[in-house]
């Protein structure tokens, strides 16, 4: 009976602490393609499983085809098209806190790299690597959701990502939030400003260029509620202030607040404060009458 046995010498720690996967996405294009230009506040590995076509940045356009692995830094305008004759099947990971450095790639005749405003875009061949196998059980995991799927997808991500360096020899920086930050205090501060319109999430996508999911998980990280919540509260709170100090209907208050019936925000008011817009009313002339 033969034996071998490959010892591992040095267990280096993860390299890759503050990465987190936040989706991974499947596509194919079935004759109903949208081509639009968008952005994401995080880094996208797009993978071309099948078919070919374009992909598109803010100031050029370059081919892929299977087995092609391109990278979008954070903040990068992006899209793709396909080709009808071999239409392009993909899978997408979204990674939250990692941006490439691409100073050190190894110059391959396939592999594409472009300098936006915004940031870079790398585009190389993976037909060498494991990628597609590490991916094809990451979406096994994400698809079956079996007890403690999560945690196996973000070891999975670290495995995608050692293929990726081992491949290319690009190097990490740790995301720096202070872009991110900046983008969540001008949504609190549109909020702030506008909480009377007619404002969804996909108001504040559209305004801010994000992933309606990322928007809602980095607005939460840093606020502490999501945007539709804070939206909510100002407009409760303002509706105190409008309750306390002026002798408007509760129906033009809640016109005024931007909320879609009275029913709605006499609903809403009393699950935040306790009592019904009317019962704040008069108290808050009790305790005027009291102090006078």
């Amino acid at each position: 009976m033969g034996n071998t046995r490959h010892c591992i010498k040095d267990n280096e720690p993860s390299r890759f602490n503050g990465l987190k996967l936040l989706y991974v996405s499947t596509s194919k294009y079935e004759g109903d393609w949208q081509s639009i230009l968008h952005s994401h506040a995080f880094c996208e590995l797009f993978y071309v499983v099948h078919g070919s076509g374009s992909f598109i940045t803010e100031n050029m356009k370059f081919p892929v085809s299977e087995n092609d692995m391109v990278i979008i830094s954070p903040h990068v305008q992006h899209t793709e098209e396909s080709l009808h004759s071999t239409p392009l099947e993909y899978i997408v990971l979204g990674i939250d806190g990692l941006t490439f450095s691409f100073e050190n790639i190894a110059s391959a005749h396939d592999s594409v790299l472009i300098q936006t405003a915004s940031g870079n875009v790398y585009k190389y061949n993976t037909q060498n690597s494991n990628v597609y196998a590490y991916l094809n059980i990451m979406l096994t995991e994400i698809t079956n959701k079996e007890e403690n799927y999560e945690a196996v997808c973000q070891s999975l991500l670290e495995v995608v990502m050692l293929c990726v360096l081992r491949n290319n020899h690009l190097s990490i920086i740790q995301n720096n939030n202070s872009l991110l930050n900046r983008e969540c205090v001008q949504i609190k501060n549109y909020l702030d400003a506008s909480y009377m319109e007619n404002i969804t999430l996909d108001t504040l996508a559209l305004r801010s260029h994000m992933n309606k999911y990322y928007l809602v998980h980095a607005f939460t990280k840093y606020v502490g509620v999501s945007p539709i919540t804070y939206l909510l509260q100002r407009r409760i709170d303002e509706g105190k202030s409008l309750l306390s100090s002026t002798s408007y209907s509760i129906s033009q208050i809640s016109s005024i607040l931007g909320f879609s019936s009275q029913s709605y925000f006499s609903q809403a008011f009393k699950k935040s404060v306790g009592q019904t817009p009317i019962q704040y009313r008069n108290t808050c002339r009790k305790e005027h009458k009291q102090q006078q």
